[in-house]
């Protein structure tokens, strides 16, 4: 896996703002189905409740930890997993992949159906944008 491998790119010269409208067709142009878990980022499953029960199928992909992992695999889930569980995954990668809200979303969704409700999509907006400013101050 890499940023190059799954088309996106830590991107210094982007636009600063991006509108819930803009996301929200983003997320509507991705794929509309997926399983009960799907490995979105390296190490990082993203899934629904059922496969949060299923110790066989966690025991078989290496899965350690629901929450927490020390080298294992992280499932991380909610009850459907496509609007909870995605805005912790896209608030992962926005903090400790340096993405941008847009990146994170287009990423995830190259191996996953999401999309966050309209709070967590707006509470995803302002992190962008503090991460970006900060971004700005430290360079």
């Amino acid at each position: 896996w890499s940023l190059k491998s799954v088309g996106v790119l830590k991107s210094q010269s982007r636009p600063p703002f991006v509108s819930l409208q803009e996301l929200e067709d983003v997320l509507h142009s991705g794929p509309h189905s997926c399983h009960h878990g799907d490995e979105v980022w390296p190490q990082l499953y993203l899934g629904d409740m059922v496969m949060s029960h299923d110790k066989f199928l966690l025991w078989q992909l290496g899965i350690t930890h629901v929450l927490n992992a020390s080298h294992g695999k992280v499932f991380v889930h909610c009850a459907v997993g496509v609007s909870r569980s995605a805005a912790l995954v896209l608030a992962y990668l926005m903090i400790h992949h340096q993405l941008s809200l847009l990146s994170s979303i287009r990423c995830v969704q190259q191996k996953r159906w999401i999309f966050p409700n309209r709070g967590f999509l707006r509470q995803l907006l302002d992190l962008d944008q503090k991460l970006l400013e900060e971004r700005l101050i430290n360079n």
